[in-house]
């Protein structure tokens, strides 16, 4: 479903939160990390930029967690007079409010380290990120959970929890040597129903044909997800997106779900297919459609 949205803005890597009565969204910009927000889930206003640091720029995959009373924002950037994305590394930056501004807290953990999510699980905090892996089978860029010790740091003990496993997931072919190609699972997000542990990522890059969303599942009563070993549905080497491109838009992925009295509403970016403008303009903008999770099965049910 497309959203009512201001203007030509996009909204790449979307992360929506509910917060006193109103929805707010934290998306990727190249300035800093924009904010909207809305009464209804359907209707947005750009609200401006929440968090610009001096000296940095790409701000990308922001997310938000409240804890103990304050938000916490977690975002990637890379230094101004940086050319090498591989510099993004995560930041955590803290206000009493939802729209902000944020402020700079610490560098989080070292480079290369994108996407973060921050989950509470038995009363534990736990954040999921991105990072790479040069020495796999599959080399590139996987998801990885490490414990917290507080809000602004984590223990350093990362664990992978999704690599990339399939042709499907290759984002550059002979990446930096021939025959070594690059794969990419990023924009984790983590939810529980019941004993069955969710989650959610994309694979690929947002300007391939197979760039999707997918997910991997556990089921355990299990809290500390460090302990968890999750595995791919339906399995590593099948490609069944839970999400992809279609007769209508192209470029569906980086997803964040948002309960609802039973609900889940999923936000993802995408682009819609034909879109005038010009050619490497980012047109990314929010959509959402609505999934169940049922017995380890998630499913697009609405869109």
């Amino acid at each position: 479903m497309k959203l009512d949205l201001p203007g030509k803005r996009s909204q790449p890597d979307p992360y929506v939160i509910k917060a006193d009565g109103k929805y707010y969204m934290y998306a990727t910009h190249v300035e800093g990390v924009q904010l909207y927000v809305s009464g209804d889930k359907l209707h947005w206003e750009f609200a401006g930029f929440c968090y610009v640091r001096e000296g940095y720029k790409e701000y990308w995959a922001p997310a938000v967690a409240y804890i103990d009373g304050k938000y916490y924002l977690y975002v990637s950037c890379m230094p101004a007079d940086s050319a090498d994305d591989h510099s993004q590394r995560l930041i955590v930056a803290v206000s009493e409010t939802p729209q902000g501004p944020f402020a700079y807290c610490r560098d989080l953990v070292p480079p290369f380290s994108i996407d973060a999510h921050a989950v509470q699980s038995g009363g534990e905090w736990f954040l999921f990120y991105s990072t790479n892996d040069y020495n796999a089978a599959c080399a590139g860029t996987l998801v990885v959970v490490d414990k917290m010790l507080s809000p602004t740091q984590v223990c350093g003990h990362p664990k992978a929890v999704v690599r990339p496993t399939m042709d499907e997931e290759i984002f550059m072919r002979d990446r930096f040597e021939k025959g070594k190609d690059w794969y990419t699972v990023e924009g984790a997000f983590y939810f529980r129903k019941g004993d069955w542990h969710y989650i959610t990522y994309s694979g690929n890059c947002y300007k391939s044909p197979y760039y999707y969303i997918g997910y991997a599942r556990a089921r355990t009563a299990e809290t500390d997800l460090t302990k968890i070993d999750f595995v791919k549905y339906p399995s590593d080497l099948e490609y069944r997106p839970l999400l992809c491109r279609n007769e209508k838009e192209s470029g569906t992925g980086h997803n964040c779900i948002l309960e609802e009295d039973g609900r889940y509403y999923m936000f993802y970016h995408g682009r819609d297919n034909g879109a005038d403008g010009e050619e490497d303009a980012e047109t990314r903008t929010c959509r959402m459609c609505e999934i169940s999770a049922e017995n380890g099965i998630l499913t697009v049910t609405a869109r």
